[in-house]
């Protein structure tokens, strides 16, 4: 029912759609510091004015709960039914864009470019006309529906638990920010920082900074250290073995008796980290093919790379090796690394399957980090999340997929965590289609323009079948 009029008003939205994730796109909704008014910086605040002002010309009742979210209610008079959650706020950027900048949207090739057209500003687009579409076709629904739009999914999801300690879930939720069919569960997580201290060293060659990783769920593409007193020949025959063994690319700089040498590897999602190139592992490599000064500072990187060897993403070395037939293997990523001549101190992330504890897991990786003279970060591990197959939600999401596309849905599990991953009866439900790799969290990211037309007809016939038709109305046509 109503099946056709929707996908006749959406064939006649996709220039509209296209312009209004442009507008989106166009803004740098980084996290940065925190202002009055403002809790994730200007960017953020700017993006959700932005989205506010879309979801009040598509005719929905909207709120800013205080700069952390926005939210658009369709029949807000009704009992709420159905919650829809994407974000506005995006990763960090690379100067290695290619096809475009990142925040200037590009269309080409039945794709629009730009920072945040996958992740996840074009599925909020999708999901915002879904809802245009069942107000404006006057689709009379049983129940109303919810779009919340945040700022904070990228830095760990502070803005819901903002708004979730003013409102309570809806009995559904969906979030369109990853794949198509369907994802009902959500591996485990544990993301910890580590440090040391130790007396800075005079004797040269020695090692006075290394740097990599801006974010913990994101593998560093790029890394860079200061020496001071290396020959530059023998530099150059690590750099070169290095680069042959490793596949990322070196390049220095000399600045007197110092040297900045950058390794540039390959970003990639934390939740799969065997898809990139670890630059700050790979540095930690070069720098030890280096004759460097005995002292405790190069002997805590020696051992730090023990425990987090380049190119291992299965948390072997820390002991925590795992994997069960209903959630996968278990991934580990040190994300966020910082070295000076008197501290160190690294962030790691990992993503769990159902079989993983905190005795099985948080514990052995506290034990192994200190066993080498880590101090570790205390917490526990955020737990899996779950979602019965059969379960009402899941099923009809499934046929909705199912309708347009013709491929069979079934339910996905995933080592990232969504946006839903702390409600009760939540999944991930698009946007990209199977096999596409949409370079989410890198460079040249993109969404195919049939995807995001086909995904806003399938949220607008989901939000009909979730939410029900008004019984009296529905009797009447």
């Amino acid at each position: 029912m109503y099946k056709e009029q929707i996908d006749a008003y959406m064939d006649g939205q996709k220039e509209r759609m296209i312009e209004d994730l442009k507008t989106l796109i166009r803004i740098d909704s980084q996290r940065t510091e925190a202002k009055p008014g403002m809790p994730y910086g200007e960017g953020a605040a700017a993006v959700l004015k932005a989205g506010l002002e879309l979801m009040e010309k598509a005719g929905l009742q909207t709120k800013n709960y205080e700069n952390y979210v926005i939210t658009g209610d369709l029949y807000p008079e009704k009992e709420k039914q159905l919650d829809i959650l994407a974000h506005l706020d995006v990763v960090p950027v690379s100067e290695d864009w290619t096809v475009t900048a990142p925040f200037e949207p590009k269309v080409t090739d039945g794709r629009i470019y730009g920072r945040g057209s996958a992740d996840d500003k074009g599925p909020a687009i999708a999901a915002l006309y879904a809802m245009k579409a069942v107000k404006e076709l006057g689709i009379p629904l049983a129940r109303g529906a919810r779009l919340i739009l945040g700022s904070d999914e990228e830095c760990g999801s502070s803005d819901l638990r903002y708004y979730y300690s003013k409102e309570t879930e809806a009995p559904m939720s969906f979030t369109p920010d990853a794949d198509f069919p369907l994802i009902h569960l959500e591996k485990g997580s544990l993301n910890k920082t580590f440090e040391a201290s130790f007396p800075a060293c005079e004797a040269l060659p020695r090692i006075l900074s290394v740097d990599g990783g801006q974010k913990v769920n994101v593998v560093p593409g790029k890394a860079k250290a200061v020496v001071e007193g290396v020959l530059e020949d023998l530099l150059a025959a690590a750099a070169k073995e290095t680069e042959e063994s490793l596949h990322v690319q070196i390049q220095w700089t000399e600045m007197g008796n110092k040297t900045e040498i950058e390794v540039k590897g390959a970003s990639a999602h934390a939740s799969t980290p065997q898809q990139g190139i670890n630059a700050v592992t790979a540095l930690l490599v070069l720098l030890q093919k280096l004759p460097f000064a005995p002292c405790e500072g190069v002997e805590k990187l020696n051992q730090m790379l023990e425990l987090f060897p380049h190119g291992e993403t299965d948390g072997a070395s820390l002991g925590v090796k795992m994997e069960d037939d209903i959630s996968g293997a278990l991934t580990m990523n040190l994300g966020v690394f910082h070295f000076d001549e008197t501290h160190l101190t690294g962030t790691f992330d990992s993503r769990i399957p159902v079989c993983g504890s905190d005795e099985t897991m948080t514990k052995v990786v506290e034990k192994s980090l200190e066993e080498k003279g880590f101090s570790v970060e205390k917490g526990t591990m955020n737990p899996p999340h779950y979602v019965d197959p059969q379960s009402d939600l899941v099923r009809t999401l499934l046929g909705c997929f199912e309708t347009y596309t013709g491929i069979k849905g079934e339910p996905l599990a995933i080592g990232g965590g969504t946006y839903v991953h702390h409600l009760k009866n939540g999944v991930a439900f698009g946007c990209a289609m199977p096999g596409v790799d949409n370079a989410m969290h890198g460079d040249n990211e993109f969404m195919e323009l049939e995807t995001l037309f086909m995904s806003a007809k399938i949220f607008a016939n989901a939000i009909v079948k979730l939410c029900g038709i008004e019984q009296e109305t529905s009797d009447r046509k």
